[in-house]
């Protein structure tokens, strides 16, 4: 049912809170485990799986909480199981619930190849559907924002309301350069897939932007639900790992983004969103956000001081604390 009202949008600026403290090596900050799954901790294990009407097996992920179902849905080249310090700071407020969206974590890749992000939305109310969820709220970082958008579009009315960390939705218009081609690309093309162990994985990624500035709990469910070991017959010792998500596929997501269609219908959502953007982001900052709430009835931009386009991976607990005053308010959007 879409809210009543008429348009509103409310620019909000979260300021930043207390510094965290510097980050160690990973033997230092955690007692790390070899191999990479499966883990003791029940968190970061599928909980189920279900398929998608054309075929693609999704892995679920149930992280807990009291309240209200929370949908998660993770950034392209993640999985779920980086939200998962997100889901634990929220716990006291929502059911968080989650899915590697397709050709990401332990779900499936389209044996097509194909990645258009109308997938993304179908993987996304596949979950809902699989889980039960009536009219839940959601949050969605980047690409998972994105598919948020897409789902509600195809569904009206799938959501309460939405949270969404500078969602990839921008204008359709020509870019400068071939689409296979675009940075994004070409640095995933790039992006190394293999390491002897998890551990010199951490340590490699907590050394190199952008995933230095992640928070270390969110950094190890990157390199434990993110990577698997390389099988023997692959040329496996046991402890080597790999991306699961592979670098080719990650590069045809980024392709297919740019002309994902979910800007031309943001008049259609009936549900309040919330856009959110990092001060020191290098992606969709506050000029796109605003166009972007701008179609949207019922909207509100917020900005979060200190942090870049992986803020909800940065620094997940102040994250969660905008999110759960946002979503467990009545109105669903931000209040001036």
């Amino acid at each position: 049912m879409a809210p009543s009202g008429g348009h509103r949008q409310v620019f909000v600026r979260w300021a930043t809170a207390a510094p965290r403290p510097a980050r160690g090596r990973a033997s230092q900050v955690f007692d790390y485990r070899h191999p990479v799954p499966p883990g003791p901790d029940p968190a970061a294990d599928p909980v189920g799986a279900a398929t998608t009407p054309d075929g693609i097996a999704l892995a679920l992920y149930d992280f807990g909480g009291t309240g209200d179902d929370l949908l998660l849905v993770h950034a392209t080249g993640f999985c779920a199981g980086v939200l998962e310090p997100l889901a634990r700071a929220l716990a006291d407020r929502f059911h968080c619930v989650a899915l590697d969206l397709r050709g990401h974590g332990r779900s499936a890749r389209p044996t097509d190849g194909d990645f258009a992000w109308s997938g993304f939305a179908t993987d996304v109310l596949t979950a809902v559907d699989a889980f039960g969820l009536a009219r839940p709220v959601a949050f969605g970082h980047s690409c998972g924002g994105a598919s948020l958008l897409l789902a509600e579009q195809r569904r009206p009315g799938a959501f309460r309301s939405l949270y969404l960390f500078e969602p990839v939705v921008v204008p359709d218009q020509p870019v400068p350069f071939p689409l296979e081609e675009n940075p994004l690309s070409r640095g995933a093309r790039r992006r190394r897939e293999t390491f002897p162990n998890a551990e010199d994985a951490f340590v490699n990624f907590s050394s190199k932007p952008p995933f230095a500035t992640l928070d270390p709990a969110v950094l190890l469910r990157y390199v434990e639900d993110g990577f698997e070991p390389i099988p023997e017959r692959d040329g496996g010792d046991g402890e080597a790992v790999r991306l699961r998500c592979h670098r080719d596929d990650e590069a045809s997501v980024y392709v297919h983004g740019f002309g994902n269609g979910a800007f031309a219908h943001l008049g259609e959502i009936g549900c309040p969103v919330t856009f959110a953007y990092g001060s020191l982001t290098d992606a969709f900052g506050p000029e796109i956000m605003a166009a972007d709430a701008a179609r949207v009835p019922v909207s509100a931009v917020e900005c979060f001081d200190d942090v870049g386009h992986f803020g909800p991976l940065e620094r997940p607990e102040r994250v969660a604390e905008r999110v759960r005053t946002v979503l467990g308010s009545p109105e669903g959007t931000a209040r001036s």
